[in-house]
């Protein structure tokens, strides 16, 4: 048996994650399950098969960060995106157990060793700290915004969706029977849905009214909350298909479908009209 030189082994790894970049590029998007507005009108989006993020830019999508297949590497398993007042991205995995900063360089920093569990939405406060919904330890937790220990923000049965308002707010979106609670700066909670309306909800947001925006993947809709109101569908059925991830983008909401390998656009006000991102 002939084994290949060191210098050959090398060179081979040296031009696999090119190749993996290339063929992921001229395939698309396998799916992507969050989205979030960057600066400069740059979207970023987390796409669970690449796995990695995928950054576009005027319409032009390119591999931001690709991850490894191999389990247990950084964004293995990445399930969320969010941006700091400074525009800084953030990314939450589940193959990590971890919550990672990318820095100039393009590379995820971790930032809890190892101290969340399943990561499914992010936030963060006008004060920059950054609110972790946590699937698998049912919890909301709090991330020093320099990394370090989570802090237990508050206990809530399987959360999929987290928010913060214009108050700071932390709104939080789960499966119970309660599906839409809200903490004051307090930590007092309200329940603001308080009867099970969605038939399998994933990720929200809130707009700078105080109105809340739930992507339903089963009911394949986009579900408003107004404010002081009851939920109703926005939009629903074709082309959306299994809406995931949602962000606000100025004055449109950006809603990924993994199953569409795609996101759309929706205004927030006039016609309800959806826009896919990606030709």
């Amino acid at each position: 048996m002939i084994f290949p030189s060191p210098m050959a082994l090398i060179f081979l790894f040296a031009i696999q994650i090119p190749i993996c970049a290339t063929t992921c590029l001229a395939e698309g998007m396998e799916y992507p399950i969050g989205v979030v507005a960057g600066p400069y009108g740059r979207l970023f989006v987390a796409d669970r098969n690449l796995p990695g993020i995928w950054k576009i830019d005027q319409g032009n999508p390119s591999i931001y960060f690709q991850g490894s297949k191999k389990f247990r590497t950084p964004l293995n398993a990445v399930r969320c995106v969010a941006v700091d007042a400074k525009g800084v991205l953030y990314a939450g995995d589940s193959a990590t157990r971890e919550v990672y900063r990318f820095d100039e360089s393009g590379q995820p920093q971790p930032l809890t060793s190892g101290g969340i569990g399943i990561p499914m939405a992010m936030a963060f406060d006008s004060k920059g700290n950054l609110f972790v919904a946590d699937l698998e330890l049912h919890c909301v937790y709090q991330v020093p915004s320099g990394g370090g220990t989570p802090t237990e923000y508050a206990k809530v049965p399987a959360p999929r969706g987290i928010a913060v308002d214009a108050q700071d707010r932390v709104w939080v979106l789960s499966s119970s029977k309660q599906p839409v609670i809200r903490f004051d700066e307090n930590r007092k909670s309200e329940v603001i849905v308080g009867e099970p309306v969605f038939e399998f909800a994933n990720q929200m947001v809130v707009d700078s009214k105080g109105n809340a925006y739930v992507c339903d993947g089963y009911a394949n809709a986009v579900w408003k909350i107004p404010s002081g109101g009851k939920p109703e569908k926005m939009v629903s059925g074709d082309p959306l298909n299994n809406p995931v991830g949602i962000a606000i983008d100025q004055d449109r909401l950006l809603i990924a479908d993994p199953r569409q390998k795609n996101v759309f656009s929706l205004p927030l006000e006039g016609e309800k009209t959806l826009q896919a991102v990606l030709k």
